[in-house]
């Protein structure tokens, strides 16, 4: 079954509220790690760095954009209401994409961490494009339509992140032990990225995508992989240990950073930008 608008979506209530938890957590992860990548500005490695950096990071909002957009199609609100006002329990990213750079802020003392900025990117485009390649054949058509133009952004991302990865985890000395212990700290949490949440059986069952069990292990077997080819042994049991996002369970990084995000918005919420 392949349902080609939105106005035919809102006709099955069921399938209208599967679609809509779906692209909240699609629209959602990105919208939450561009604005951490964004605090990198000015502060990445080498000139050049900062400048690809900035440009991953505006793409990641293009895409939460057009996941937003489809939303808004839905009758979810407006892009701007959904990217600001809503709180942090009607959020739906993975905890893993909201945690802090480091310690300190962009303005006060940034003290960044580069090695869980690499590892965190490169294996969530790693799922990305796992997931993209399931919603290329999603039912709901815009999705599908939506998943084939990011897609051709995405790869691009995910090469960056892996040169970044292999280097600095193969170059030894204190950059591995870094990397070595960043890819602990994400795999801590990665399950909650993992997840599609408490309707994946409808998610499923109407087509949208793929199920996690597949595409968990897509994932699994492209992550050891890679950590093969740099010497390094994980295994395929993943943690949540700070909540599930996709419930609507976050931390405080999160209401930190939406109140950081929002403060121009909310000055003039209906200016028209």
């Amino acid at each position: 079954m392949i349902i080609k608008t939105a106005a035919d979506a809102k006709n099955d209530q069921s399938f209208h509220k599967a679609l809509n938890e779906l692209l909240l957590g699609l629209a959602d992860d990105d919208f939450i790690l561009s604005y951490r990548g964004s605090e990198w500005l000015g502060l990445a490695p080498h000139i050049e760095e900062d400048v690809a950096f900035s440009s991953i990071s505006q793409d990641l909002m293009g895409h939460a954009v057009l996941y937003y957009q489809l939303l808004s199609e839905l009758g979810a609100g407006s892009i701007d209401a959904l990217a600001h006002e809503r709180p942090p329990e009607e959020r739906r990213n993975a905890i893993l994409l909201e945690l802090v750079n480091g310690s300190g802020t962009y303005l006060e003392e940034p003290r960044f961490d580069w090695a869980f900025t690499v590892v965190r990117h490169y294996f969530y485009d790693m799922y990305k494009k796992i997931k993209l390649e399931s919603l290329i054949h999603s039912s709901y058509q815009p999705l599908s339509h939506a998943a084939v133009k990011i897609k051709m952004e995405q790869h691009y991302h995910l090469m960056h992140w892996g040169i970044w990865f292999k280097q600095l985890t193969m170059c030894g000395g204190e950059a591995r032990s870094r990397m070595i212990a960043a890819v602990s700290r994400v795999w801590n949490e990665l399950e909650g990225l993992l997840t599609l949440g408490p309707l994946e059986g409808q998610m499923v069952q109407y087509g949208l995508i793929e199920s996690c069990t597949i595409l968990k292990n897509r994932f699994s077997k492209l992550a050891a992989k890679s950590l093969e080819e740099v010497q390094l042994a994980h295994g395929n049991s993943y943690g949540m240990i700070s909540g599930n996002g996709r419930e609507g369970e976050h931390t405080a990084d999160m209401e930190k950073a939406l109140v950081t995000l929002s403060e121009v918005y909310r000055m003039d919420e209906k200016a028209v930008w």
